[in-house]
């Protein structure tokens, strides 16, 4: 079987694999926006966690076959590289299977993790994540035993997909252990690299899909070219993901392309607003909405469960998302731009005087500052990546990837959009106050955008 997708054209299925795309657990994906609010900034971005996932399976496949298969050159027994394979792929297609409506947004309303009474977890004393009902789902829901029966062929069952996305997770036998040139070898890091890492399947499927859709370039990166050139290095006996050193430049294109996709799409001040107006909902005294810790009742949750109940809801925040009645952005603030200490210092003041004004004036606002970084690889420890150099004079030699670029020290700044909206009905007071609060957009502009 075969799925027709937009980026990836043929997308094969395998036929252990069907009972899980048709359970009603993963079904419900095709339910949830990939981009969330995204679709009020972009009225293309419709696409969902169902298709991204299909997407992330497909190029995490691909990246198997690029490292293990027969033409990669490694000495891998070929039952070897079909478990590998196989349980790559379930882990790559299940990843998101946790989400809550509308993606991330939601996670405001999840309940303690404790009360998830995930396998194996030992967290507590905070509020479940997606992750979280992710590992639920895999490990202790009627989709459990589909995995088990998926994975009997080749030796796997879900504790082993769960592995492979938690690397906190135990496993007590030696699954992920293959002998490779008379040495035993864990592959648990490289297979968990290719699910979460800074060169996961993930971020390449997202990426050039939520780009698409959204109808902007800065997504856009050599996939063939970076796929292709994947490898992998082993070091004290555990196997990391490598890269060819031909590729490097495509890896540093790569992490750019997230970075501004973050800045211009994830961050636009519409799908700001609007997240930080369902916050302010779930914070009210009169939200009854919250998502279940039980599975089986969680299916439900998707974003027409979300909206259906907005709709119903008479609170001020509810009514203002679904009517479409968002508060307007007033300022809004880059870090870094320019790059001094007394211009950040000028913003800072900037952004304090603006507050006092609106305080003084009595007029309520939203004050929302979002954060990006262009990579998390050395200030968050993780299994490390490598960069294969061959001068063609010499034997290959593996360096980490660190050492290979200084791009991580150019943006190592991390980059910030402060913003600060008011209300529709306050908006033209602000304007017209004749106080030192800056605008953002003219306006003839205001009048030609109702959301803007």
């Amino acid at each position: 079987m075969e799925i027709r997708d937009v980026i990836h054209g043929s997308i094969p299925i395998e036929s252990s694999e069907l009972a899980i795309l048709d359970s009603r657990y993963f079904q419900r994906l095709r339910n949830i926006k990939q981009l969330g609010f995204g679709e009020y900034s972009f009225p293309s971005a419709t696409h969902n966690r169902y298709i991204h996932s299909l997407g992330a399976m497909h190029t995490a496949s691909l990246a198997v076959e690029t490292i293990f298969g027969s033409r990669a050159g490694t000495s891998l027994k070929p039952q070897a590289y079909s478990r590998f394979r196989a349980v790559a792929r379930l882990a790559a297609l299940l990843h998101d299977v946790g989400h809550g409506p509308l993606s991330h947004t939601t996670e405001f309303a999840m309940p303690d993790v404790k009360q998830l009474a995930v396998p194996g977890s030992r967290a507590k004393g905070r509020k479940a994540t997606h992750e979280d009902y992710t590992l639920k789902i895999i490990l202790d829901s009627g989709l459990t035993p589909l995995i088990a029966k998926a994975g009997a062929e080749h030796g796997f069952n879900p504790q082993h997909v769960a592995a492979v996305i938690d690397p906190e997770l135990k496993i007590d036998d030696d699954f992920f252990r293959e002998r490779i040139d008379d040495s035993s070898v864990d592959f648990r890091p490289i297979l968990k690299q290719l699910i979460s890492s800074e060169l996961d399947a993930d971020r390449m499927d997202y990426l050039r899909r939520d780009s698409l859709h959204a109808g902007v370039s800065y997504g856009q990166f050599d996939f063939d070219w970076l796929l292709s050139n994947l490898s992998m290095h082993v070091k004290s006996g555990k196997c990391y993901l490598a890269l060819q050193h031909r590729a490097l430049y495509a890896f540093e294109d790569f992490l750019i392309s997230r970075f501004h996709m973050f800045l211009m799409v994830y961050f636009h001040y519409k799908c700001v607003v609007f997240d930080a107006m369902l916050g302010k909902y779930f914070e009210s005294a009169d939200c009854d909405y919250s998502l279940p810790a039980d599975i089986e009742t969680y299916c439900e949750a998707n974003d027409a469960h979300l909206y259906s109940h907005l709709a119903r809801s008479k609170n001020e925040w509810a009514r203002r998302i679904t009517e479409k009645r968002p508060y307007r952005m007033l300022m809004e603030l880059h870090s870094g731009i320019p790059n001094t200490k007394t211009a950040i210092q000028e913003q800072q003041r900037l952004l304090a005087r603006t507050q006092k004004d609106l305080d003084s004036q009595g007029i309520h606002y939203l004050q929302q500052t979002s954060t990006s970084e262009l990579s998390k690889y050395f200030r968050k420890p993780g299994d490390p990546i490598y960069v294969h150099y061959d001068n063609h004079y010499s034997a290959p030699s593996a360096i980490p990837l660190e050492q290979c670029t200084d791009l991580f020290a150019k943006y190592g700044e991390k980059r910030s959009i402060s913003r600060i909206y008011v209300s529709p009905e306050s908006y033209a007071r602000c304007r017209n106050s004749g106080r030192s609060v800056p605008l953002r957009y003219e306006d003839e502009e205001i009048e030609r955008d109702p959301l803007a």
